[in-house]
């Protein structure tokens, strides 16, 4: 694949935007991301927080691959021990297609289908993000390789299927939605964290988007039987969720019982419109008919789903909307009965722009997504800086949750809705590159640039000036391929420009030989001290900088001669250490100096000494000489208390 610019971009300034928005981390994000602007400041500042958010959930797994986390520190209910969800997998894929090196992702899909990571544990749209992420690179043949694990867990599904109305089912909680109308109402209106088995909207959307995927893929694979399987699989489920769950009454997909009981009936409709409605159109499952689309205008009114900080996960008129009834001692936990929730909102945006791109409409238009792209880029705020969080109360604004764990919560999508739908690169799995960018017409956005993207192993630049006098290009929109102008500037509307055959390599993951995720047996971690019981954190492949979660080992002191070792178990090749430090400037400093040693089995040797300044809160790099050692060895020098976030060794 094309390397990325390093240095001055063509249209924007790439390395005074990195530091501005990622100091001293600058580089990683130099190399990986697209950069933007656009005249509206909030959306290109909570642009640059939500690449900077991800980063700090990319989990390295040593020999295991990648993962992308949901939570920064652990949770109860996650996958032991490598603090995944799959519920916000999807959003992870869209997002992380983006990034220039396929590392992340490609070990990431790989720890989720051969590796075991899908363990249902939430209804989920893998293999379709798979697909997603295969057609931005320009490489369906490389995910056919998991279309024996795609299949497994797709009929694994059959447990939460009904025969008899040929429709998937699930309870809320595992839908990741807890405390819905089916499940408050189906326990009188006493709870809903457990119970209410429902045939939903979303579930049935992800089954359609997932055997869509399957179907794709074995075509490619040249199984024809898989393929046709799959297809006829997806049809079905499109006809049912259009025949049984769309409610002529509401006007919306809305849920329908599986559960019978003295306070809800099997097969009778809930009683209320919720947001999760919208998710068929997230995988463009509905026919273009009038009568659907008619479902969007409950989006745009105030006493629906429109809410004045964000969108409702249920409307007001709902009898039980923002009750609270779960808490964590004093804390109020997450429900979905009304607060305004990252996921669905990503799932809206999703929906609305595959609505104004394959869809024949008019409830909806280009100036209602830029205007909820904007109220959900201002959520991302806690005071005046970037923090998102669980959920948001629509009436107010303000967080519900809280909780020390909600800090930078990675459970929803932003970078894929700026790239696919303000900026308008629709990814296609031809050598056409289709860009149809959601500007509206009356002039609320007056200017954006969307910089060397990469697609299909080019370099993709989108650009769009009002009066042409922003990027000196034209007024109007213009494309340029591997920094050559392909088309405009041309005015609004749909352009379909021959970018040639896909240029993709997937290149091998560099391996973290000192990553222990177990915390028991190989690599082990040991110090000159551990006050805080955290010597596992610095080699648990976690790395991140945000201040309200701070997380690694520091010595009991402040002395000149703490070290942090790491023993492999056995002689490997090393020939680099990476080191992370967390420097606040106050209280957490980075050490002035440091010195690697290496273990020649009876004594420790100097191999290196970095004689560059150390810089905190990035990845600080030593390299030498290939060496055959059974363990490494650091060696601090400071005056003042440190934290090593994580060491890693290559």
């Amino acid at each position: 694949m094309a390397k990325s610019k390093t240095s001055q971009g063509q249209f924007l300034p790439t390395p005074q935007l990195a530091s501005h928005y990622f100091e001293s981390d600058a580089q990683w994000f130099q190399k990986n991301i697209p950069f933007f602007e656009c005249s509206d400041s909030v959306i290109t500042d909570i642009y640059y927080y939500r690449w900077k958010l991800y980063k700090a959930h990319i989990r390295s797994l040593g020999q295991k691959g990648w993962l992308i986390t949901e939570f920064l520190d652990d949770v109860g209910w996650q996958k032991q021990p490598y603090a995944m969800l799959n519920d916000a997998t999807g959003f992870h894929i869209y997002e992380g297609r983006w990034l220039r090196d396929c590392q992340y992702i490609d070990g990431f899909i790989d720890f989720l289908y051969p590796g075991g990571g899908n363990d249902r544990h939430f209804s989920e749209s893998i293999a379709d993000a798979t697909l997603a992420y295969a057609t931005a690179k320009g490489d369906l043949k490389w995910a056919t390789q998991f279309l024996p694990e795609m299949r497994h867990i797709y009929n694994l599904w059959d447990d939460h299927y009904d025969f008899s109305k040929q429709l998937y089912f699930i309870e809320p909680l595992l839908d990741a939605t807890e405390y819905t109308i089916s499940s408050v109402d189906a326990s009188g209106g006493r709870d809903g964290f457990r119970g209410g088995d429902a045939f939903r909207p979303t579930i049935n959307a992800y089954m359609y988007a997932n055997a869509l995927a399957i179907s794709r893929l074995a075509t490619v694979s040249g199984d024809s039987r898989t393929a046709a399987d799959f297809a006829a699989r997806a049809a079905h489920l499109k006809q049912r969720v259009e025949d049984a769950l769309w409610n002529d009454v509401l006007q919306h997909f809305t849920d329908r019982y599986q559960v019978n009981n003295s306070h809800v009936k099997y097969w009778d409709f809930i009683r209320g419109r919720e947001l999760a409605g919208y998710v068929p159109w997230s995988y463009n499952l509905p026919d273009d008919d009038p009568r659907t689309s008619a479902a969007w205008a409950h989006l745009r009114s105030p006493d629906k789903f429109a809410g004045p900080y964000g969108l409702r996960t249920v409307g007001p008129s709902y009898q039980y909307y923002l009750r609270q009834y779960r808490y964590l001692g004093t804390q109020p936990e997450c429900q979905w009965n009304g607060p305004s929730w990252p996921f669905q909102t990503t799932q809206v945006l999703q929906g609305m722009a595959n609505l104004l791109n394959n869809y024949h409409q008019r409830v909806v238009s280009r100036t209602d997504y830029l205007k909820l792209l904007r109220q959900y880029a201002k959520q991302h705020y806690l005071g005046h800086e970037p923090n998102l969080q669980e959920d948001y109360n629509p009436d107010t604004g303000l967080p519900i949750v809280g909780l020390d764990r909600s800090h930078h919560y990675n459970h929803s999508g932003f970078c894929d809705l700026v790239i696919t739908g303000l900026a308008g690169l629709r990814p296609r799995a031809d050598d056409i590159l289709e860009i149809n960018p959601l500007i509206p017409e009356d002039g609320s956005l007056q200017y954006f640039c969307l910089e060397d993207v990469p697609y299909h192993g080019h370099n993709v630049t989108v650009l769009w000036d009002g009066d042409g006098k922003r990027y000196g290009q034209g007024a109007g929109l213009s494309v340029f391929v591997d920094g050559r102008r392909s088309a405009g500037p041309a005015l609004h509307g749909k352009l379909l420009i021959p970018i040639g055959k896909p240029k993709v390599v997937h290149q091998k993951s560099s391996i973290d030989l000192a990553v222990n995720i177990y915390r028991y047996g190989y690599p082990a971690p040991s110090a000159s001290s551990d006050p805080n019981g955290t010597l596992w954190q610095a080699v648990d492949g976690r790395s991140w900088f945000f201040k309200e979660i701070v997380r690694g080992w520091s010595p009991s002191d402040s002395a000149d001669s703490s070290w942090f070792a790491v023993d492999f178990g056995k002689p490997t090749l090393i020939s680099e250490v990476r080191l992370s430090f967390y420097d606040d400037g106050v209280h957490w400093l980075t050490p002035s100096s440091l010195t690697v040693e290496t273990w020649d089995g009876s004594k420790w040797r100097p191999v290196a000494s970095d004689e560059a300044k150390l810089v905190g809160n990035t990845s600080n790099v030593v390299r030498f000489s290939k060496t055959s050692t059974s363990k490494v060895r650091v060696v601090f020098h400071t005056k003042h208390p440190m934290r090593l976030v994580e060491l890693e060794a290559y």
